[in-house]
């Protein structure tokens, strides 16, 4: 047997010491570690390998035990698990990334202005833009497409409102999808006035113009991804519940995330059409550690802001108006009958007490009692009393966004009146029927930040700390349900709280680091607590500059 050289020998023992000497990848120390495992226990530091985390406890203990290739010492900031969006349009917010942004517009003219600038930089193709609010404005009615059709005579021109359940077009638009002086459509509207078109369409109505614009390319897909990932990752978010994309998508956000360039990891949502339940029936659950698909995103009704929410009662400011359903009820019965024999996940837009109730008989009739289906009610917006049960009976999941409360409560009582608004945006009331709660935001509908959706929940109050006392405060939830909410219980929500949701041995290194601590700050200066570091599977995504 041949002798080993020296230096041979030097270099395996400089390998094995090497080796010996990091048996992980990070630690994290001197940090407030809200941990939110059962106990909602407090550590001060953790440990990473792989891109999940194996020992969670005191610095002094895990440094003695471990040695990280990599320390990151916290500063005595407060650290979290990442932040988990319930309900989010993930890809549409991209998408509107590259397009006319209106979320700040306060007047239609400002609009109009705002459309006539983007005309300029990208003189061809379609005008589309989103986000406008005509409660924000001083007259708070529908716009007309007049200023549009001449300033615009031949390019095409859509312009969604804020929550996605309305939009006015042009006349050019209005053409090329063959809409005409009044058409109807099931489960929307197309608003006629003197026999003339307004421009203005609800619900199902916006989708005959939006199946005219052509689909986005390879690259402008690519983009919108990459462009939501980067602004979610600066705000915390390390998992977003996509609801409603087609069955195509699946495939090209595996490949995204294949490739490394979309880390952001997805619960996706499949819309609610036939060729979609024809993929995931055939192919059976989708599930990688970044990408998870197992249900079904339906819309019941439509938005109270646009009166497409489907009322038991007429609308307070509208007394022949009730909203409608945006299907027949035959067609949600067949829908939940056909998810839950192939066992996957029913989740239901239901914004009006009337579209609530009918969403949660179907369910009642397909659950038959207790069981962990977790099929979810998208807003539960508003409730009759008398329906609350339903929740707790069939465990039926109420999935909220507590920044609607907050961005409605200055009109929803013109809508719905004093009596109907106390149990409208009921949280803590929803909270109790199961126990947990599943927060969002619904972006771009709202703002992306988590912050922001704790703030909301927890205070009840706008941005502008508005009303003093909060709105409607007994429906506030605490700080630790708040924070669960956006953690633990929206995982949960998706089937995902055993391998994220908090720090917990076994679970994936997905954190962020504030910079101060949501916990303890005073409530009127949580809406300018900042990310510092976002990190997903142990690596940092996002530095604050």
């Amino acid at each position: 047997m041949k002798k080993l050289s020296p230096l041979l020998l030097l270099f395996l023992f400089a390998a094995c010491t090497k080796q010996q000497d990091f048996n992980a990848d990070l630690l994290v120390k001197n940090a407030v570690v809200y941990t939110v495992d059962a106990k909602f226990s407090v550590a001060d530091a953790f440990v990473v390998k792989g891109g999940k985390i194996i020992a969670v406890g005191k610095a002094d203990s895990l440094e003695s035990i471990y040695k990280a290739h990599q320390v990151v010492d916290a500063g005595g900031k407060p650290v979290y698990p990442g932040f988990i969006d319930a309900h989010s349009h993930f890809y549409e917010y991209g998408l509107g990334l590259q397009e006319v942004n209106l979320d700040s517009t306060k007047s239609w003219d400002e609009i109009v202005d705002s459309v006539l600038a983007n005309a300029k930089r990208s003189p061809d193709g379609w005008l589309i833009g989103r986000g406008w609010d005509q409660n924000k404005w001083k007259v708070k009615q529908f716009p007309t497409k007049d200023k549009l059709d001449k300033l615009f005579p031949v390019r095409p021109v859509l312009l969604t409102r804020v929550d996605g359940h309305a939009a006015i077009a042009n006349q050019a638009a209005l053409n090329l999808a063959g809409v005409k002086p009044g058409q109807t459509i099931t489960g929307g509207e197309i608003e006629t006035v003197k026999g003339k078109l307004t421009g203005i369409l609800v619900d199902n109505a916006v989708g005959i113009v939006t199946r005219k614009i052509p689909a986005p390319t390879d690259q402008e897909t690519e983009d919108a991804f990459l462009f939501a990932q980067r602004n979610c990752f600066a705000d915390g978010l390390t998992t977003v519940s996509d609801c409603g994309l087609p069955y195509t998508m699946v495939s090209t956000i595996a490949q995204l995330q294949h490739k490394g360039s979309l880390k952001m990891r997805m619960y996706v949502l499949l819309s609610d059409r036939k060729e979609n339940y024809d993929y995931l029936f055939k192919r059976g659950i989708f599930k990688t550690p970044g990408l998870d698909v197992r249900g079904f995103k339906v819309y019941a009704d439509g938005a109270l802001g646009s009166r497409g929410a489907c009322l038991l009662q007429p609308y307070d400011d509208q007394k022949n108006w009730k909203g409608f359903l945006l299907s027949d009820q035959k067609h949600f019965q067949e829908v939940a009958d056909k998810i839950a024999s192939k066992g996957f996940q029913m989740c239901t837009h239901c914004i009006g007490d009337s579209a609530n109730r009918v969403i949660l008989k179907i369910y009642a009739s397909v659950l038959k009692g207790k069981n962990d289906r977790r099929w979810r009610i998208e807003h539960a917006q508003v409730i009759a009393p008398e329906d609350f049960h339903y929740f707790g009976d069939y465990n039926i999941i109420p999935s909220v966004q507590p920044t609607h409360a907050t961005s409605d409560m200055r009109w929803a009582g013109a809508r719905l009146g004093e009596k109907r608004l106390k149990t409208a945006y009921a949280y803590n009331q929803l909270l109790k029927q199961n126990g947990w709660l599943p927060l969002g935001t619904d972006f771009p509908v709202e703002n992306i930040s988590p912050i922001y959706t704790f703030y909301a929940a927890v205070e009840r109050k706008d941005l502008k700390g508005y009303p003093e006392g909060g709105f409607q405060p007994e429906n506030a939830i605490g700080r630790a349900d708040a924070l669960r909410g956006m953690t633990i219980w929206a995982a949960k929500a998706q089937f995902e709280e055993k391998e994220k949701g908090s720090i917990e041995p076994g679970k994936f290194a997905d954190f962020v680091i504030l910079d101060n601590d949501i916990m303890k700050v005073k409530g009127s200066d949580l809406p300018n607590v900042k990310v510092l570091k976002t990190y997903v599977n142990g690596e940092n995504v996002y530095e604050k500059k």
